[in-house]
C-alpha cells in the first residue's frame, strides 16, 4: 500500500489534486508568488503552497498539465518536480541539497569575511590592506552570496522588494563605493576628503544573513520525517491465501476481498474484517489506549496496527490510499502547513521600506547636487551613501532570529523543546486548548490500584476477636492464594494480566505450577491447583460458572467501575475470593496545570478514545466541564477545525500516533516526552518531562520572546529614523556636520549589537 504520494493524482470528474515539490522558493513572499501566478494560470482551479515542506497543492482541469504548471513557474524562477513517485522523498532530497548548500556557502563566507573584518575594523589605514579586502570579498558576495542578488532581481522583475532587495542594495553599494575608493582615491584627496572603504560592513552582513537561512533551512529539512515515520507503520508485503496456499506479495497487488494471513507480531497491512482466528491488537495508534483490543471472528482491523500473539485470516475491506492509515497520513500532509511568521511581517516591512530608504537616497542626492555649492558632488555621492549604508538591515535580520534562539534555549533549559518560530509567536494567543486524556491527563500505564479479599481470605474480619491461630491460617492461605493467582495472570495474554502480575511481583509473590491451564474467550482464564479450579476474569466469567459472590465484594466492585476503574474478579469452583481494581492514574501535576490554564481565560477541553464512564471520571477530578469520549483521530482534529472557525486559536496536547493529525491541524501542537515519535515529530513543541505544568510555562515563554521580537524591531528602525535625516545632511546647515558613511556603518553595527543584548535579557529571565 502506498501513502497518498504527492504525485499520486486524484480524480474527481476532470478535476485533478496533485502535490508537487517546488524549486526555487527562499522566503514568504515567494511562495506568495508562486501561489498567485498558479491561481491565474488557465485550467487552475486552486493552489495551496506549504512553505514549511516545498510543496504546493494544485486542483486543475483537463486544459493543462504539470508540465504547461511548470512552464508558467519557470517563466519568474521558480519550477515544479514533475513526474516524482514519491513526493517526501523527492522533498527531502531537495531540501537536505539546500541546506548543506546554504551550511557551505556561510562556513565560506565567513572564513573570507574574518580576515576582511580584523582589517577593516584595526588596519584601515593600511594601503594593502584595502587590496586584499577586495579580493576576499568578491567571492564572498558574489559567489557566496550570489543567491541574494538573484532573488532581489527577480523580485525587482516584477515590482517588488523583501528582505533580499535590502541586503543586495546595501552591501552592493556599500561594494561599488569601497571599490570606487580603492581604485581612484584621488578623487576624494583632491577635493580635500580622506577615501574610506566599507568592504567590512558588505562582507559581514552577507555572513549574518546566510547564517539566518542556514538555521531556516535546518529546521525545514526535518519537516518530512513524521510523514516518513507514518508510512513506516505501512509494511511492504503480506501473506494472502490464494487456493488455500500462502503466498507472500507486495503491498501494491493485494486487492479488495483477498483473504490475508495475519502472524503472530505482523503489521495489519489493510483495513479488513477477521473471518477467522483471535488475537489482541495493540491499535493505540488509533485509539490512542494502551490496551490492547481483543479480535475475533467478525471484528473490523485497521491498517498499521499490531497483531500480538495469536493468528487471524481477514478479509481485505479497504486497501491503499482508502485506508484509515493512509488518510491519516494524508491529512497529516495537507494540515502540516506554514502560517504566517513574524519574518513575513519583517518582509512586508521591509517592501515599503526599501523603496523609501531608495527614494530619501536619490532625493538627497538631487537636493546635494543643486544646493551643494563647489563640492556638491562629492557631498551628494557620500549623503546618499551614508543614508544606504545606515539603512542596512542587519539589525532587521537580527531581530527575529535572535529573540528565537535564545526563547528557544531559554526553553530548553526548563524541558520544553521548541521546534520553530511559529509556535513561540503563537503561544501567548492561545485561547483553547485540547487534551488528550491517555499518557497526556494520565500516565498510560494500567496499574492495580486496589484489592479487597473476601472475609477468611486473609483480611481479618472481626479483628481481634480472632484468635492468633486463626490469623497464621488465613495469611498462609491468602499467600497461596496469591501464588495461584499470579500464576494464572502470567500465562494470560491480556495486558490487564500484566499490571496484575506486576503489582503481585512487588509483594514478591512467585509463579507456582498449576495442573492444567485454559484461557476463555473475552470472559478471562482458569486452572487447576492441587485438583481445585480457579478463576480470573470478568463478571460474566464467574457468573456463567455459577460462582457465589459475596454481597460485600458485589457492592465495592460497583464503586470502583463508578470511578472509572476496571474490575478484575479471581475466584475459585465455588466463591470469589477476590476483586482487584484496574486505573490509569492521572498525573499529580495534570490537575493544576489544567487550574492554572482556566484561570488565564484558556478554554480547556478533553478528547479520549476511551468510554464514557472513565471519560467523565477524569474530566471530573481534573476540572474539565467539556469533554468528548469514543472519539476517532478524524474527529480530533475535525474538533480543532471547528474552534478554528469560531476564530479560536487552538492549542492541541497529545502523545500517540493517533493525535498526530489533530497536532497537524492545530495553531500550536504540544507533544508530551514519553509519546510516540510520530507525535513528537509532528508537534511544534515537546514536553520533555510530560508534566502539564510546563504548558503555562511555554505560553508565559512565548509571550516574553514575542515581546523581545517587538522591542529588537524598534530598535532595529529607530536608528534608521534618526540616523537616515542626519546621513541625508539635516545638520549641515544648522552646525555643518555631515555623516561620514563609516560613522554610518557604526550606527548600523550598534543597531545589531543592541538588538542582540536586548535578546540575551530574556536569559535571566524566570518562568
Amino acid at each position: 500500500m502506498e501513502s497518498p504520494s504527492p504525485n499520486t493524482t486524484q480524480t474527481i470528474g476532470k478535476v485533478h489534486k496533485e502535490t508537487f515539490p517546488v524549486t526555487g522558493m527562499t522566503c514568504a513572499a515567494c511562495a506568495s508568488s508562486v501561489e498567485t501566478i498558479l491561481q491565474h494560470t488557465d485550467g487552475v482551479k486552486s493552489a495551496a503552497v506549504n512553505f514549511a515542506t516545498n510543496t504546493v497543492q494544485v486542483e486543475y482541469d483537463d486544459s493543462t498539465s504539470p508540465e504547461k504548471l511548470n512552464v508558467a513557474l519557470a517563466d519568474i524562477g521558480y519550477g515544479l518536480v514533475v513526474g516524482s513517485k514519491d513526493v517526501q522523498e523527492t522533498v527531502q532530497e531537495e531540501q537536505e541539497k539546500k541546506y548543506q548548500a546554504v551550511k557551505k556557502q556561510t562556513i565560506g563566507a565567513a572564513a573570507l569575511t574574518l580576515p576582511v573584518f580584523i582589517l577593516g575594523m584595526f588596519f584601515m589605514e593600511w594601503e594593502p590592506g584595502k587590496w586584499i579586502s577586495l579580493a576576499l570579498s568578491i567571492p564572498v558576495l558574489f559567489f557566496f552570496g550570489r543567491n541574494f542578488y538573484r532573488n532581489a532581481w527577480k523580485q525587482a522583475r516584477h515590482g517588488k522588494a523583501n528582505m533580499d532587495t535590502l541586503v543586495a542594495l546595501s552591501t552592493g553599494i556599500a561594494f561599488v563605493f569601497s571599490v570606487f575608493n580603492t581604485l581612484f582615491p584621488e578623487f576624494w584627496h583632491q577635493r580635500g576628503i580622506h577615501p574610506h572603504v566599507y568592504y567590512e560592513a558588505a562582507t559581514v552582513i552577507i555572513v549574518f544573513i546566510s547564517f539566518g537561512k542556514m538555521l531556516e533551512e535546518k529546521a525545514k529539512s526535518q519537516t518530512g520525517t513524521a510523514l516518513k515515520k507514518l508510512m513506516g507503520l505501512q509494511p511492504k508485503t503480506l501473506t494472502r491465501i490464494q487456493d488455500s496456499r500462502p503466498q507472500e506479495i507486495k503491498i501494491d497487488e493485494v486487492l479488495v476481498g483477498d483473504r490475508i494471513l495475519i502472524k503472530p507480531g505482523e503489521k495489519i497491512p489493510v483495513d479488513g474484517k477477521v473471518l477467522e482466528g483471535s488475537s489482541f491488537l495493540d491499535e493505540s495508534m488509533i485509539s490512542g489506549e494502551p490496551v490492547p483490543v481483543e479480535k475475533k471472528a467478525g471484528d473490523s482491523v485497521f491498517s498499521g496496527t499490531i497483531n500480538q500473539k495469536g493468528s487471524l485470516e481477514i478479509e481485505a475491506v479497504k486497501v491503499g490510499a482508502s485506508t484509515l492509515l493512509a488518510q491519516i497520513i494524508q491529512r497529516v500532509q495537507e494540515a502540516q502547513g506554514s502560517k504566517a511568521p513574524v519574518q513575513k511581517l519583517v518582509d512586508k516591512i521591509a517592501g515599503i521600506f526599501v523603496p523609501v530608504v531608495m527614494g530619501i537616497a536619490i532625493l538627497t542626492f538631487g537636493v546635494w547636487m543643486i544646493w551643494g555649492g563647489e563640492n556638491a558632488f562629492s557631498h551628494a555621492l557620500l549623503a546618499a551613501v551614508s543614508v544606504l549604508v545606515i539603512a542596512c538591515p542587519c539589525a532587521l535580520g537580527l531581530a527575529t532570529p535572535t529573540a528565537i534562539m535564545v526563547g528557544v534555549g531559554k526553553g530548553a533549559e526548563n524541558n520544553i523543546l521548541i521546534r520553530d518560530a511559529e509556535s513561540l509567536e503563537l503561544g501567548h494567543k492561545v485561547n483553547a486548548i485540547i487534551l488528550d486524556k491517555t499518557g497526556t491527563i494520565t500516565e498510560g500505564k494500567p496499574t492495580v490500584s486496589s484489592i479487597q479479599w473476601a472475609a477468611g481470605c486473609g483480611q481479618l474480619a472481626g479483628g481481634s476477636r480472632q484468635s492468633s491461630l486463626r490469623a497464621t491460617e488465613e495469611q498462609s492461605n491468602l499467600s497461596v492464594l496469591k501464588e495461584i493467582l499470579v500464576s494464572l495472570e502470567s500465562k494470560s495474554e491480556h495486558p490487564l494480566a500484566e499490571a496484575v502480575v506486576k503489582h503481585l511481583k512487588t509483594e514478591n509473590v512467585e509463579a507456582t505450577d498449576l495442573e492444567h491451564f485454559e484461557s476463555i474467550t473475552a470472559r478471562g482464564v482458569k486452572g487447576r491447583k492441587d485438583g481445585k479450579i480457579y478463576f480470573a476474569g470478568n463478571l460474566k466469567l464467574l457468573q456463567e460458572n455459577g460462582i457465589s459472590i459475596p454481597k460485600d465484594l458485589e457492592s465495592t466492585a460497583h464503586a470502583w467501575s463508578e470511578q472509572a476503574q476496571t474490575v478484575i474478579w479471581f475466584a475459585d469452583q465455588e466463591n470469589a475470593l477476590a476483586i482487584l481494581g484496574i486505573q490509569d492514574q492521572i498525573k499529580p501535576s495534570s490537575k493544576a496545570a489544567i487550574t492554572r490554564l482556566q484561570q488565564s481565560g484558556v478554554e480547556v477541553y478533553m478528547l479520549t478514545g476511551d468510554n464514557r464512564q472513565t471519560a467523565a471520571a477524569v474530566a471530573k477530578e481534573t476540572g474539565i466541564t467539556d469533554y468528548r469520549a469514543e472519539v476517532m483521530p478524524a474527529d480530533k482534529s475535525e474538533f480543532v477545525k471547528r474552534l478554528q472557525e469560531k476564530g479560536k486559536v487552538v492549542a492541541m496536547v497529545g502523545d500517540g500516533i493517533n493525535d498526530s493529525e489533530a497536532l497537524a491541524q492545530a495553531d500550536v501542537s504540544i507533544a508530551m516526552g514519553h509519546g510516540s515519535d510520530i507525535a513528537m515529530d509532528v508537534a511544534k513543541i515537546t514536553l520533555i518531562t510530560s508534566d502539564l505544568q510546563k504548558i503555562p510555562q511555554a505560553f508565559q515563554l512565548s509571550h516574553l520572546t514575542v515581546n523581545g521580537i517587538k522591542q529588537n524591531l524598534f530598535w532595529a528602525f529607530i536608528y534608521n529614523l534618526i540616523g537616515i535625516p542626519i546621513a541625508a545632511g539635516l545638520l549641515y546647515p544648522i552646525n555643518g556636520f555631515l555623516l561620514d558613511p563609516m560613522i554610518a556603518g557604526a550606527a548600523m553595527a550598534f543597531s545589531s549589537v543592541s538588538v542582540v543584548m536586548n535578546s540575551l535579557r530574556l536569559k535571566v529571565r524566570k518562568l
